[in-house]
């Protein structure tokens, strides 16, 4: 299938805090568009402030998905993603509009713009169990070891602070006898079945990181410790994938007196600056990106975002304000 006759997609991400969401909006205006969500907390009802979600009011009329839909107890995974934001650009065409994939998990992204098949009716909930207990019992150390053991290359890849992906991989490695590494390897050489646009936004990383600090603070001063205590009023606890998203954890241990206040803004800090250089590791591998750097462009919102759209002009795709 030639491009012209795929479907467009634009998808705009970078590692967290380098300014994602205003350029979204002047985008999705400029090429008819609409947003979907590529965020693994912003998805959840109550958790606002430490997942820098876009309040309703910021929106600018422009249409948002997968912001707001499901609460913190719900099982919220790549596939859940997958589905729905498949659905949401099903919604988004039919109104002769552009989707815009906008956010920063990057496993995400992939697996719309490749649409990635997971075998998930392969699942074995049992397995599953088997590893969540292991945890549970072993703790986080334990559970990455087995997984450096069974798939080194999976490994590499995951975060060893991510209970959720290594239970993932060693879970579908025991239910299919094909290692996840293996898997995914074969699935990022699939062609896309859209006629896509990929853009990464960067800053210099002195400006990231202090970008990064005082996001936090402001987190701080809107009031992340009371969302967090409101969290636990309502009911959801420390075990919840939800609130192990970064800033929520750390905020929780402050409140059970592991440490104080100012200790745990640090580690917030310090993990979110390691998690956006993870982020950019993730898509400098990624193939068919474009690198948008905010100092080559003055630092202009206006003019990163008219080279966005001369892009998608130049990529014919249909729906653009000047093609209808």
């Amino acid at each position: 299938m030639s491009e012209n006759n795929k479907k467009p997609l634009v998808i705009l991400t970078g590692p967290t805090g380098v300014g994602k969401t205003e350029l979204s909006i002047k985008l999705a205006k400029k090429i008819n568009g609409a947003v979907i969500s590529a965020d693994s907390i912003q998805v959840y009802r109550h958790m606002d402030i430490g997942s820098a979600k876009i309040m309703p009011q910021e929106m600018d009329g422009v249409k948002h998905y997968l912001i707001d839909i499901i609460n913190p107890d719900e099982e919220f995974n790549v596939f859940v993603f997958q589905k729905l934001a498949k659905n949401a650009m099903d919604e988004i065409y039919n109104q002769g509009k552009i989707p815009i994939i906008t956010g920063g998990t990057g496993f995400y992204i992939q697996s719309v713009l490749y649409d990635i098949d997971f075998n998930e009716e392969d699942s074995d909930k049992s397995v599953r169990k088997k590893y969540t207990d292991i945890l549970a019992d072993k703790g986080i150390d334990y559970l990455y070891e087995l997984l450096k053991k069974t798939d080194p290359k999976s490994a590499e890849a995951i975060h060893k602070n991510n209970s959720k992906k290594i239970i993932r991989a060693l879970e579908y490695y025991e239910n299919t006898g094909e290692l996840m590494s293996v898997h995914n390897k074969k699935e990022r050489e699939k062609t896309s079945p859209y006629n896509y646009a990929y853009f990464v936004l960067n800053r210099e990383r002195k400006t990231l990181y202090d970008r990064i600090e005082y996001r936090v603070d402001k987190m701080i001063e809107k009031g992340l410790v009371d969302e967090v205590k409101h969290l636990r009023d309502l009911g959801y606890d420390r075990s919840l994938v939800s609130m192990q998203g970064l800033g929520y954890k750390e905020i929780v241990s402050y409140l059970d007196g592991e440490y104080d206040l100012d200790t745990a803004i640090d580690i917030i800090k310090r993990d979110t600056r390691h998690f956006a250089k993870r982020q950019l590791t993730w898509f400098r591998r990624e193939k068919d990106v474009m690198f948008l750097n905010y100092e080559d462009y003055s630092n202009s919102v206006n003019m990163m975002c008219d080279k966005i759209y001369d892009v998608c002009q130049n990529k014919n795709m249909k729906g653009t304000k000047n093609e209808q």
